[in-house]
């Protein structure tokens, strides 16, 4: 577990050196360690008097404690918003507003790292590539998608179709409604 909050602080390190602005928001909360939740892992880190991560220890008790939903690489990926909503944050309340704020925006900028291993036009294009491969990536999940939606409510009727139980329930209001003229009718015989 060791290697990977030493991988972790590493990545994160590298990004936060990147925007001073998450550096000095970090610095004011220098001591403090943090316990993050991510399914089977649990990775404790502490923020150093410089603003930066680095492995927390066991022995200490965290001020923060994050949990992260079980599918958190497939959030990461696919839809970052939706895993911000969807993290679990305890403990005090101002450490975890500051991190919850550097963690949402802070930013890889892949291109320069790319730049400094193969040059600038490389990076450039294979960044280019990887952005076209991830939205015809998310293209074709969105398509599979409604194909099986599709596919399950027209042709194997596994569910409802919305017009079916829109016309399910006009046929309930309907019904409703005959039943109360019809109890008005019998009280007054």
């Amino acid at each position: 577990m060791q290697a990977l909050e030493l991988l972790a602080c590493r990545a994160l390190n590298h990004l936060i050196l990147g925007e001073s602005w998450a550096q000095a928001r970090l610095v004011g909360h220098s001591g403090a360690h943090i316990r993050i939740n991510a399914g089977p892992f649990v990775l404790r880190l502490g923020i150093d008097h410089q603003g930066l991560f680095q492995a927390g220890d066991i022995r200490h008790e965290p001020d923060v404690r994050i949990g992260l939903p079980s599918d958190v690489l497939f959030r990461l990926l696919v839809d970052r918003d939706a895993l911000f909503t969807s993290v679990k944050l305890g403990g005090s309340a101002d450490i975890a507003e500051s991190l919850a704020f550097v963690l949402r925006n802070l930013r890889w900028d892949a291109e320069a790292d790319l730049a400094q291993l193969v040059g600038d036009i490389p990076a450039r294009r294979l960044v280019l590539l990887a952005k076209s491969l991830a939205a015809g990536m998310q293209s074709a999940l969105g398509r599979a998608a409604d194909n099986f939606a599709e596919y399950a409510v027209e042709e194997s009727r596994l569910l409802a179709a919305s017009r079916d139980t829109n016309a399910f329930g006009q046929a309930v209001n309907q019904l409703r409604d005959d039943v109360a003229r019809l109890e008005k009718r019998i009280s007054r015989v």
